[in-house]
């Protein structure tokens, strides 16, 4: 057990470098959320466009996040939805193109959990949220040339606190949103 313990620090401890910024690698990364359709269903969609930095530190609570997603980028697999999602009806990528992620403050917990506060910004509409976050991996190469990181995070929202009103009472007003990032170096 003591070894199992041990194992599991070294996987979330980022050896003694200081600092350092990583870019998001869009190809390894996701944000995908889900929403009540009418008690049916439980449809998803994907945000395919994906871009921003981690400084990540040693001490994690110093490190900090950086996300943008395309509006325009969103996946469901039903092309007439992803049209009505980007419409002024729901998401209004035109007037909104972006949505914005930047960490105020991350606090590390117990098994490499992470509380990840910071300010949403969609559809208009910036409000402070918590993301539930867990560290998968971080780790230097051997030569001290790349660092590579991958976070995952959770977070409930409610649509109408950002101004997205459209279908209530039928379609839910939570999103379920699951995040997974990948990010390294610059040269790796």
């Amino acid at each position: 057990m003591k070894y199992l313990v041990l194992s599991l620090f070294s996987l979330c401890t980022l050896p003694a470098i200081g600092a350092e910024t990583l870019t998001i690698d869009p190809d390894h990364s996701a944000v995908v959320f889900s929403w009540d359709h009418h008690g049916y269903t439980n449809p998803v969609a994907r945000f395919e466009k994906i871009e921003g930095n981690l400084v990540l530190d040693e001490d994690l609570a110093k490190s900090s996040v950086s996300v943008k997603l395309a509006v325009d980028g969103i996946h469901t697999a039903v092309p007439a939805l992803d049209r009505q999602l980007v419409s002024a009806e729901f998401l209004d990528a035109a007037m909104y193109p972006d949505i914005t992620f930047k960490s105020t403050r991350i606090e590390k917990g117990p098994m490499d959990s992470l509380k990840i506060s910071g300010n949403l910004s969609m559809h208009g509409v910036t409000k402070l949220v918590v993301l539930d976050g867990k560290v998968n991996k971080i780790k230097q190469d051997p030569m001290g040339k790349a660092t590579e990181a991958g976070f995952d995070a959770m977070v409930k929202l409610n649509r109408a606190d950002f101004g997205v009103n459209k279908y209530f009472p039928n379609t839910a007003r939570e999103l379920t949103v699951h995040i997974t990032v990948a990010a390294n170096s610059a040269g790796s």
